[in-house]
């Protein structure tokens, strides 16, 4: 999936994001809840931030794949944060687990630091839309 980037010059350069993605005309949007680091059975069995990071950007990706996507289909991103300076601290490894997953794609996101996720342990939810290419069309 192609996106077109769209960062006017008088916002600056992003830097680990895009300020807006406008996705090509022959796309499907996939709409991916919120994931946290809960396992199957419901616990969240690690207490690590950026393990339970990389954990949950890896469920959202497990969804992208299903829908017959790549990590580059993602258009924006919410993650949702109990702890901004666990988060912070955690920046470097966060970035490489980032990256990991992700490699240079940078879609559009926004952090935000919340009281509470719904369940209990975890320190970290994402949501995120894709644009998934229709072969069909």
């Amino acid at each position: 999936m192609t996106y077109e980037h769209i960062n006017p010059e008088e916002l600056g350069a992003p830097r680990g994001w895009t300020n807006g993605m406008l996705a090509p005309v022959d796309g499907r949007v996939l709409f991916i809840a919120g994931q946290d680091a809960a396992e199957v059975g419901g616990e969240v069995v690690t207490d690590d931030f950026v393990q339970q990071f990389d954990l949950v950007l890896g469920k959202v990706l497990t969804i992208v794949r299903a829908a017959g996507g790549d990590p580059e289909d993602v258009g924006r991103m919410t993650i949702f944060v109990t702890a901004l300076d666990e988060y912070r601290s955690g920046r470097r490894e966060i970035g490489e687990r980032y990256r990991a997953h992700m490699g240079k794609h940078f879609p559009a996101m926004a952090l935000v630091e919340v009281r509470g996720l719904l369940d209990p342990g975890a320190k970290v939810e994402i949501e995120a839309t894709a644009v998934i290419r229709d072969l069909s069309a």
